[in-house]
Parts: C-alpha cells; sequence; structure tokens
C-alpha cells in the first residue's frame, strides 16, 4: 500500500506513481535522486524549504508548490498557494491544508508557525490514494474533516505535534495508515516514532529512511 512512498528524513518524502515523480520538502538529499515531476514545499523555513535541494531534483519541466514566503527563496516560476486551496498541477491532484501551531512557542505569544504565516500541508492524489503530508503543525481543528489513506504526521515534540498529540490527531483522522515523521537528523529521536506506534489507535508503518 505505501511502497510507492519513501523517506528521505526529517519532514522530506519522494512519491512515485502514475508516471509521476513528487518530493515533499526535499532536504540534505544524499544520493542522486530522480528528477521530479513535482515539487512542493510547506513552508520557508530553511530544513523544508532547501533551494539547494530543490536544484538538485529540478528540470525546466519540474512544477513547483508552495507558499509565497517559500517562492520567494526560488528562481520562477513557482505556483503560489494558500491554505484551503484545491488545484491540479501536473494532472496531479491537490489540496492545501492548514499548518500551525497552538502551543509550540519561541517566546510567550510567539509560535514557531504562527497560523497567520499561512504554512500548508498537502492532500496529493496519487496511485488511487489520497496521501496527507501535514507539514510543520500541531493538532488543528481541520484535520477533523480530512478523508485520506495515508497520513505523514510530525510526532516530535517542540515544533510540532508530541506523540501524544500525533496521537489523537491520527484518531481524528482516521487514515489506513499513518507515517511519523519529523524524527531523526537532530530534529527529535527516532524513538518517538516507535512510541507513536505504540500508542496509535489506527494502523502506523515506520519507514526506513532511504540513503
Amino acid at each position: 500500500m505505501i511502497d510507492h512512498i519513501k523517506w528521505l528524513g526529517h519532514d522530506s518524502f519522494r512519491l512515485e506513481g502514475d508516471g509521476k515523480v513528487i518530493y515533499i520538502d526535499p532536504y540534505q538529499l544524499e544520493r542522486d535522486e530522480p528528477k521530479a515531476d513535482l515539487i512542493l514545499i510547506t513552508h520557508d523555513h530553511f530544513d523544508h524549504c532547501s533551494p539547494e535541494d530543490i536544484a538538485r531534483v529540478r528540470t525546466p519541466e519540474t512544477a513547483v508548490v508552495t507558499i509565497a514566503a517559500a517562492a520567494s527563496k526560488l528562481p520562477d516560476p513557482v505556483r503560489v498557494v494558500s491554505p484551503g486551496e484545491t488545484l491540479t498541477v501536473q494532472d496531479v491532484a491537490l489540496q492545501t491544508v492548514p499548518a500551525y501551531n497552538v502551543n509550540k512557542f519561541r517566546s510567550p505569544g510567539n509560535p514557531f508557525h504562527p497560523e497567520e504565516a499561512g504554512h500548508v500541508g498537502f492532500i496529493i492524489t496519487l496511485a488511487g490514494q489520497r496521501i496527507y503530508h501535514a507539514g510543520d503543525t500541531d493538532r488543528i481543528p481541520a484535520m477533523d474533516s480530512l478523508s485520506v489513506d495515508v497520513a505523514l504526521l510530525p510526532v516530535s515534540g517542540t515544533y510540532v505535534m508530541t506523540v501524544d498529540e500525533a496521537v489523537k490527531a491520527a484518531a481524528a483522522i482516521q487514515p489506513k495508515v499513518a507515517i511519523p515523521m519529523h524524527v531523526g537528523a537532530g530534529i527529535g529521536s527516532l524513538d518517538y516514532a516507535g512510541k507513536f506506534k505504540e500508542k496509535a489507535t489506527v494502523p502506523v508503518q515506520i519507514l526506513a529512511i532511504e540513503k
């Protein structure tokens, strides 16, 4: 069911299906990866919007979709989106979902990922599945109305959902399978992925990092 989903570490994934190669937040790519038909960037932070890594898999025919703050760091053309959009790019159906913090703060009243910044997660329809990449987010009300087959959920805490918060998010979303992310590479221990699997009430698959 998820053989076409490859975890590249942190929040970075490569999806393959329907003759397409799609990257989400490519970061610290360590080998020659297949060139992209479509690159999706959830927000402008350096470990999600990495111009160097994007350039490694981008061709003149590659479509790039992201928010305005990230687009400003990248060469044109870039398709700029906001939360709550439905669109088709490179014959791939996409939806953008809000992604923000409700209880993770740099300082009092200053969240790491403010709602007003307009960061996004993506729902990608590929190979007959709806795949949700949540981006950097806490458990938010928008998750209650999602209908997806696969949910890629951050679980490391500090900047994103804790394990327990991700368990609640997965219970609300009810995917056929949840895949933990935002762990490893100095961004939370890989142990968090195991703890999420132990506690989750939905099926969980922990992917090996492709190196």
